[in-house]
């Protein structure tokens, strides 16, 4: 025997499933058999079926669905409205949010072409300090050979003062003279083109 309390409980749950589920048929003629309605909005219900989740807008339901679920007219009307605005703000909002994600990559392409320009002009900068520096090793080298065949040049005219010869090289030196003080003027005016470029 089940006792009277299990059995008021039993035939409650199963009024309250009788209840919640309905057909509903649409003024155009679409039929929800079975359906659960599973939220009532300001402009319509939404059911559950066997097969899909589908809400009905009050505007297609018979007028006896419409009062049942109290359906006010304004109050759907401004619930729409609402809606309508809610997704104008969101639509504006997502602009916002492309428009804003374009200047950041614009900003970051920008920002990445300026640290190339830098690096470009660094190596740049760079080339130049280094080809300075070659050219400062070749003058102090020419300087050097200058020096070392000018000497040549007074040893052997002393030479030749004393001895009252005729004119000849002592060393070899001496006869690279003239092309020496050339390269010597070449590499000053490459440092300075250098200096200039810099």
């Amino acid at each position: 025997m089940i006792p009277p309390f299990l059995s008021i409980f039993i035939l409650v749950a199963l009024f309250a499933s009788l209840a919640l589920a309905d057909d509903f048929k649409t003024n155009d003629g679409n039929e929800y058999q079975n359906a659960t309605v599973t939220r009532v909005e300001a402009d319509g219900i939404v059911v559950r079926t066997k097969r899909s989740i589908t809400k009905l807008y009050f505007a297609e339901l018979p007028k006896d669905v419409q009062e049942r679920f109290h359906y006010d007219p304004q109050k759907a009307a401004a619930a729409q409205d609402a809606a309508v605005r809610q997704t104008e703000e969101l639509n504006k909002a997502n602009k916002q949010a492309e428009e804003l994600e374009k200047q950041r990559n614009a900003a970051s392409k920008e920002q990445q072409a300026q640290s190339v320009q830098l690096q470009a002009k660094y190596n740049n900068i760079q080339a130049l300090t280094d080809q300075l520096s070659d050219l400062q090793r070749q003058e102090q080298n020419l300087l050097v050979r200058i020096g070392q065949a000018e000497k040549a040049e007074t040893d052997a005219r002393r030479r030749w003062i004393s001895a009252q010869g005729g004119t000849q090289y002592s060393a070899p030196e001496e006869a690279n003279l003239a092309p020496l003080r050339g390269n010597l003027e070449n590499v000053r005016e490459e440092k300075q083109r250098s200096k200039n470029a810099a």
